[in-house]
């Protein structure tokens, strides 16, 4: 099954860049940065830590539907 995570927007302007971040999870979030790589990183960082939260949500709902099926 594919399914569509996040989309990204990357606008340059005068004073540097603009990304903007759209996923179902968390709406729209927007990172600015002087340079393109740091920005880059910002918005990576922000996709793998909210990755994270939600596996690990899931293997506590997980072991929880586990645990009560015993």
């Amino acid at each position: 099954m594919e399914e569509t995570l996040y989309n990204i927007e990357i606008h340059k302007s005068d004073v540097g860049y603009l990304g903007k971040l759209f996923s179902d999870v968390d709406g729209v979030k927007e990172f600015k940065n002087e340079y393109l790589d740091q920005l880059l990183r910002d918005i990576t960082l922000d996709m793998q830590l909210a990755l994270e939260e939600f596996s690990n949500r899931t293997a506590e709902l997980t072991e929880t539907q586990e645990g009560t099926r015993r």
